[in-house]
């Protein structure tokens, strides 16, 4: 089924898949652009961040929503409720499953609840094939089809992919876009998210904060930014975009963990944000980063509130 300029196509797909399967690494590689934190931290996504990816034919609009997973906090129970609420909008549902991994009681969860959005076609991507072998990957793709028999969904494809290695990346975009309405562009050419640009910096900050920090911290990290601005009196030709913004701890005893020894660990966080937004909006930045409690945000209505959740 060729799209062609005049039945041109464009709608909402959403990945989903367990926490770490990969989802947030595919937006980008589709998109072409970063607009999407990843870390080796599984639950790094607590927006549904939509990635815009522009074609002749299409446009294909991406919901990368949190990992559903068995909440255990009102913040887990909220990002739940936010994947559900996703999947009953968009066109096309996709669900990633790693080949790296055995398929799960996660997966089963997932792929069943998934069937119960019983309109909406769904695509099976075998993500991170780079990691395994063609005898393994032969392996995968028969349990996909086989989970997807057991709970009723009959796949409308079922696509081997690896976003690092771009294998299989435009295939995906393919199948994806088959599934989708005809229609008008929904968003100007050239744009790649509608994401503001303060919630982006805000995750660019919260990846750098992220990376290296000992596995109790990552779901205590929250970031929000005072001010972005360009700086005054600056000429045309050299502008500096100021940006303060907070990290939020929920307790005392993280903050030197985020600080470091003389403040060495924070300014290692500064220095890596800081590059990240400067690609992403093109302009130099005076980043001015400060850390603060919000004790037990993520069980705090109150809390949760104040930090945009």
């Amino acid at each position: 089924m060729s799209s062609t300029p005049e039945n041109f196509k464009a709608g909402f797909a959403c990945f989903v898949g367990r926490p770490n399967a990969g989802k947030s690494t595919l937006t980008n590689a589709l998109v072409g652009q970063k607009i999407v934190i990843t870390s080796s931290k599984p639950q790094t996504t607590r927006h549904a961040v939509r990635g815009i990816v522009h074609r002749p034919d299409a446009q294909l609009i991406l919901v990368d929503t949190p990992g559903l997973h068995k909440p255990r906090t009102l913040l887990g129970e909220r990002l739940n409720d936010l994947v559900k609420t996703t999947w009953a909008e968009v066109d096309v549902i996709a669900v990633c499953l790693p080949a790296s991994d055995k398929i799960g009681p996660g997966d089963r969860f997932l792929v069943s609840e998934a069937a119960k959005v019983a309109k909406t076609p769904k695509v099976a991507l075998a993500t991170k094939a780079d990691l395994v072998s063609p005898d393994r990957m032969v392996e995968h793709l028969a349990e996909i089809q086989a989970l997807g028999e057991s709970v009723g969904i009959e796949w409308a494809s079922v696509v081997p992919v690896s976003a690092t290695s771009g294998f299989q990346v435009d295939v995906v975009a393919d199948e994806l876009v088959k599934l989708l309405p005809e229609g008008f562009p929904l968003y100007p050419d050239g744009d790649i998210t509608d994401e503001p640009e303060e919630t982006l910096v805000a995750e660019l900050i919260r990846e750098a904060a992220l990376e290296g920090v000992r596995d109790e911290l990552p779901h205590s990290i929250a970031v929000t930014i005072d001010e972005m601005n360009l700086r005054e009196d600056r000429p045309a030709d050299k502008p500096l975009l100021d940006i303060y913004a907070n990290i939020f701890l929920e307790r005392e005893s993280q903050k030197g963990i985020v600080i470091g020894h003389k403040g060495a660990r924070l300014r290692e966080v500064g220095a890596a944000a800081r590059k990240q937004i400067e690609a992403l909006l093109g302009t130099p930045v005076y980043l001015d980063l400060h850390v603060k409690i919000a004790k037990n945000w993520q069980t705090d209505a109150k809390n949760l509130r104040k930090l945009g959740f």
